[in-house]
């Protein structure tokens, strides 16, 4: 594509590259230049245009856009393309759901051509229908077909969502020494699953005691189960994992690198996952628990060694129920 100033007398077919106002209106960057707009640019006095001119082997930016988009997008991604003009093409999400993509694969569009630009969410970030999870942009007003071959190529099936897979949990809550998560810490987590479409069985309220919460595990049929107690876990061996392991379960993993969240764990009850939430997951804003339970119910396996990989990243933002936790000399975790 060639770029700059040429006569009007020249400027036939090309793309203008600024706005333009004239006595009649205005010419706005991006049309093409026919034998109209040519005319009220002469009418006006114009003599000279600052313009795009495309090689015959360029593709117009819109359509460009649109090829690296589909190319990205599978047919059954859980996702729907929206283009928007001026080399643009965002995508976003048909549902709720949670972000799979391949990291190298994005990299490599961006390494194509630098008019060619693919910008993401995160990773396995959880968005709900209508959430832009992509945007495709092509920078100048035409690129050069073959970089755009290479950049759909490279793009083949990169993006998807990872939908819901688990449409129904339970909650059972303890109390302990006249403390328990009660009302708000059930409205909480039935908010929290919500929000990936998920229903909460009515939530079973029991004595901190292994024996009570065990019994409470054998009861439910639920394909997710979650713990909150009224009382922290601090220990593999603490009232809730050895009430898993009485009601028949298993404890693969104690403890993540994510603040708040660290005294989360992590179970198998018959086959199903068994989550122990912290404590601050009373509290409504962003936990460590989060990205497991989300991932679980996406269908993602979650394993001990993937928890601990969520430490760079994992420093969350503060919740309102613990301000300034990390002043010195404070102590204790959630």
């Amino acid at each position: 594509m060639r770029f700059g100033p040429v006569p009007l007398a020249l400027a036939h077919g090309a793309v203008l590259a600024h706005s333009r106002a004239l006595p009649d209106g205005r010419l706005r960057k991006g049309c093409t230049l026919g034998p109209s707009e040519i005319a009220r640019l002469r009418a006006a006095g114009v003599a000279e245009v600052v313009v795009a001119q495309p090689d015959p082997a360029d593709m117009p930016e819109d359509d460009a856009a649109l090829a690296v988009a589909r190319a990205l997008v599978p047919a059954d991604a859980g996702l729907s393309l929206r283009a928007v003009g001026t080399g643009r093409v965002n995508i976003v999400a048909d549902g709720p759901g949670l972000v799979a993509l391949d990291a190298p694969a994005v990299h490599a569009v961006n390494a194509v051509d630098p008019a060619i630009t693919l910008a993401t969410l995160p990773p396995l970030m959880r968005v709900e229908r209508g959430t832009m999870v992509a945007t495709v942009k092509i920078i100048p007003y035409a690129v050069a077909g073959k970089a755009v071959q290479q950049a759909a190529q490279a793009a083949t099936d990169a993006l998807r969502l990872r939908r819901p897979v688990i449409a129904r949990a339970a909650l059972i809550l303890t109390r302990a020494g006249g403390a328990d998560p009660g009302e708000k810490g059930a409205r909480v987590t039935q908010d929290r699953l919500a929000r990936l479409g998920v229903a909460m069985d009515r939530a079973r309220l029991v004595d901190h005691k292994t024996d009570a919460l065990a019994d409470a595990l054998r009861a439910t049929d639920a394909p997710l189960v979650l713990i909150l107690t009224g009382s922290a876990t601090s220990d593999m061996h603490d009232t809730a994992p050895e009430a898993l392991r009485r009601a028949g379960g298993q404890v693969a993993h104690f403890g993540m690198p994510v603040d708040p969240g660290n005294l989360l764990f992590l179970g198998d009850l018959n086959g199903r996952p068994v989550i122990g939430l912290p404590g601050c997951a009373k509290s409504p804003a962003l936990n460590g628990a989060d990205w497991v339970m989300e991932r679980i119910i996406c269908g993602l396996t979650v394993t001990a060694a993937d928890i601990m990989a969520m430490g760079v990243g994992g420093l969350l933002a503060e919740i309102p129920s613990r301000p300034r936790p990390r002043r010195q000399g404070e102590g204790g975790a959630q």
